[in-house]
């Protein structure tokens, strides 16, 4: 169960308020206004609390839970313990994200700015936002309404940060220009140098690194990843991409709209990767390079060339998904061979 020291509940709410929400359908029109306080999962939850089934794999759970209501599918639903109120939904996992956020919507600021924050008098501070104590805002930055900012973050010289955005403790920005209610996590750096040096035996020379980072709107970046400004031509990061902790994005990477990247990526220089694709974790991916729309990269997968749009790929070097498969049977099957 959540605690209520780190988690604000609201509700209780009405079946029928949580099915307009989650953009789900009511089983039984009479359990309209039966009510639910809490979210749970199926093993946990109880009278009162709603819960959802996504995965078949917790099919037995859903069976015996006593969750009072359930998020489900309509071929699931069949499986239902008696008395539970069902929430029919085409995507269960995502009803259920829409209900959690409205018992537990996103914490919003107190419009408080903190006497310990340093603000240049030349920054431009939007209404309603919340500033924390040993934050440093720099000359010319323009901040928009309701932005949040944790404690000791920098924002830097001239970067401006749109309406509604949420920025964690100790994050660093600089050279950049954040969209609207973007989140970004704790520690996250944004706008640093690119990793451009002109090698030799003189000495490896830093070439200046004269671009920007872009953040569109609705970014979710998460802890400790770093995004380094553009060379020239600037970073970009597409509208409601999804990035995890510990990334890396190196300078003049345009990454689309939608794109999904786990823990623990690297992203090259001047790599591009299209709309809606899926990077698992720890994926290498060289430079230069472009990612298709809607291309899925396997955990671990080390690509060092282009990926056409809508393909699957593993390994390393990566392959399309059935060749590398092949691939490794066939190997293991000579290997077998020579050891008989």
């Amino acid at each position: 169960m959540t605690d209520p020291r780190f988690h604000h509940r609201t509700g209780p709410y009405s079946l029928a308020r949580i099915a307009e929400a989650s953009e789900c359908v009511l089983a039984d029109e009479r359990t309209t206004s039966q009510e639910c306080h809490d979210v749970a999962a199926l093993q946990d939850a109880g009278a009162g609390h709603l819960s959802f089934l996504d995965n078949p794999k917790y099919r037995d759970v859903f069976k015996i839970s006593k969750a009072a209501a359930c998020i489900v599918s309509a071929e699931a639903a069949v499986d239902a313990p008696k008395g539970m109120a069902l929430l029919i939904s085409k995507n269960p996992y995502r009803s259920y994200a829409l209900a959690a956020t409205l018992f537990y919507p996103l914490p919003m600021g107190d419009g408080i700015v903190s006497r310990l924050a340093h603000i240049d008098p030349t920054a431009s501070i939007g209404t309603g936002c919340s500033i924390a104590a040993g934050v440093v805002i720099e000359a010319n930055t323009r901040i928009a309404d309701g932005v949040r900012i944790g404690a000791n973050s920098v924002i830097g010289v001239g970067v401006e940060i749109g309406a509604g955005t949420w920025i964690g403790a100790n994050v660093s920005l600089t050279h950049c220009i954040i969209g609207q209610k973007a989140r970004i996590h704790a520690g996250v750096r944004i706008g640093q140098d690119g990793f451009g040096f002109a090698l030799g035996p003189k000495g490896h020379l830093p070439v200046p690194q004269l671009g920007r980072v872009l953040i569109e709107d609705f970014v979710n970046i998460g802890a400790n990843t770093t995004i380094d400004r553009g060379a020239g031509p600037d970073t970009v990061i597409g509208t409601g991409a999804v990035i995890d902790n510990l990334v890396q994005i190196a300078h003049n990477v345009r990454i689309g709209r939608g794109v999904v990247i786990a823990a623990q990526t690297g992203i090259s220089g001047s790599t591009v990767i299209d709309d809606f694709a899926v990077l698992g974790g720890q994926v290498g991916v060289a430079g230069h390079l472009h990612i298709g729309k809607g291309a899925r990269l396997a955990a671990q997968s080390g690509v060092t060339k282009d990926v056409p749009a809508g393909e699957d790929w593993v390994g390393f070097p990566a392959a399309p998904r059935r060749e590398y498969w092949k691939e490794v049977a066939l190997l293991k099957k000579l290997l077998s061979k020579t050891k008989s």
